[in-house]
């Protein structure tokens, strides 16, 4: 009986491993006509060779060894990295048919199970972007602009400013308040007090949001879901977090329904509202509560932390760079003076101001990863195999950084966007709000809000750090996967 046993738990033993041969043999033939990368091993891919608390600069050593697109395996799912501009361009933009899908990833699945007009795709992502392009634009709500709406909070924050009397203090808080205060007004219709403790514990709750999903923790849950949704952890509390912002706006969404004007749109939630009646009787109604949580919370979240972050990125680069500084705020002057708010329309007369903006933007580089995308078919891209439903990682910290388009890449060098007569150069690879289909739906806004923000408080105040500024480190946290920068505190000191 026992050598019964012995000879079954032989058979089985060989039959694993001719199973496990197989697979890695069927995969192998896979790999042969994707994209080269280095070998991966059954089940764990190749996450022993990657540092998932540093991706992007794994994929950056990777790129220069294979190229400008290879192959890598997270735990047992095959993806591709698109490495530099001519690469990301010729698929986010050329093949954009192919290459516009969002990738699903259990986290964000997880989290908004696919609704939202970021997440979506198909049709659902069609009239999710449309209607909100459309709203946008047209402000959908009130008489302002959005121009107005931005110069309004930035007096407001201005006034917050001047009762730190030059005290030292982290502008984090007060700039997260002042950005995430413009698309309130645009999504909810108002705007919040500083020290509104909902509001700052709302904010505070998406900013962690923010740092957990873009943590070696969450990429490991992406990469093995089944283990890690399960686990404890501190992904766990992100989600937690996503379902009680979810009741701070279906809270919302409640009072805009008691209110609701049908001929009179407040904001973008009345919007969504109105549109939602007129697409009850349709077959497919995309224009449901599901997917207006999940477009508000899109656009709260994009129109929030990316674009203070690169505000706050901006002053800790000008205390470093005096000199830059200096002529920053004589250009201003120069222009807008001291009697009046800065506009948008000052913006063509100020090159410099626009040139040190977009240097901010590029050594920001605030979404290293990119965004995930997928393949809507199987296509032959460079010669080599990409199969139907591939997650592709559009690298933009290798745009940003290319050394083809930009000379010396490391150094923050605005003059590099002016050309021979001072005006603004255009650089094909600055594409910090990505490019294609997909490009960021609030581009617009945000490049409006960095410029009249960031010239506001040139314009009324002069920066100071206990600092000097050679001692400046502008690097990201280490092991943040490049999202985390540096805190400080600074001094703004009325002029």
């Amino acid at each position: 009986m026992t050598m019964d046993f012995a000879g079954a738990g032989t058979l089985i033993l060989v039959f694993c491993v001719t199973c496990l041969i197989f697979l890695m043999w069927a995969e192998n033939g896979k790999r042969k006509k994707m994209p080269p990368g280095p070998t991966p091993l059954p089940l764990l891919g190749n996450i022993l060779q990657l540092n998932m608390k540093e991706l992007h600069m794994s994929f950056k050593k990777l790129g220069k060894v294979y190229g400008d697109i290879f192959t890598v395996h997270l735990g047992s799912k095959a993806v591709v990295v698109l490495h530099g501009y001519d690469a990301v361009k010729e698929a986010l933009v050329d093949r954009a048919d192919v290459f516009s899908n969002k990738a699903k990833t259990p986290s964000a699945d997880f989290a908004f199970k696919g609704y939202g007009v970021i997440l979506s795709n198909g049709e659902r992502w069609k009239q999710l972007r449309r209607f909100s392009l459309t709203t946008m634009r047209n402000f959908g709500m009130g008489k302002r602009s959005v121009e107005e709406r931005i110069l309004k909070e930035s007096r407001f924050l201005g006034d917050e400013l001047k009762k730190l009397k030059g005290s030292s203090f982290d502008p984090t808080y007060l700039l997260t308040l002042a950005i995430s205060n413009v698309i309130c007004s645009i999504v909810f219709g108002e705007r919040f007090e500083y020290k509104d403790e909902k509001f700052l514990s709302l904010l505070a709750m998406l900013k962690e949001f923010f740092k957990i999903s873009n943590s070696s923790t969450v990429q490991l849950l992406n990469s093995f879901p089944q283990i890690f949704l399960r686990v404890p952890g501190p992904h766990q509390k992100a989600f937690n977090n996503i379902f009680t912002i979810k009741k701070f706006v279906m809270d919302k969404v409640k009072e805009h329904k008691e209110t609701l004007d049908l001929n009179c749109p407040r904001d973008f939630i009345d919007c969504f509202l109105i549109k939602m009646e007129e697409d009850k009787e349709s077959p497919n109604p995309e224009f449901n509560l599901e997917n207006l949580f999940a477009t508000v919370m899109n656009l709260f979240f994009a129109g929030t932390e990316t674009t203070s972050m690169t505000l706050r990125i901006g002053l800790r680069i000008l205390l470093k760079y005096p000199e830059v500084l200096a002529k920053l705020q004589k250009e201003i002057d120069l222009v807008v003076g001291q009697n009046r708010c800065p506009s948008v329309e000052d913006r063509s007369k100020m090159p410099y101001t626009d040139a040190v903006i977009c240097e901010i933007q590029r050594c920001g580089d605030i979404v290293p990863l990119g965004s995930r995308h997928a393949t809507a078919e199987t296509i032959i891209f460079r010669g080599y195999t990409i199969p139907k439903n591939t997650t592709v990682f559009p690298l933009l910290t290798s745009v940003l950084t290319d050394p083809k388009y930009f000379k010396n890449p490391e150094k923050f060098d605005p003059n590099r966007f002016l050309d021979e007569t001072g005006g603004l150069k255009k650089i094909d690879a600055f594409i910090p709000f990505s490019t294609g289909k997909r490009i960021c739906l609030g581009e617009g806004m945000a490049r409006m809000e960095i410029f009249i923000f960031l010239t506001f408080i040139l314009q009324n105040f002069n920066l100071k750090s206990d600092e000097d500024p050679s001692s400046i480190d502008l690097s990201p946290l280490p092991n943040t996967n490049g999202f985390i920068h540096r805190p400080y505190n600074m001094q703004l000191v009325p002029r």
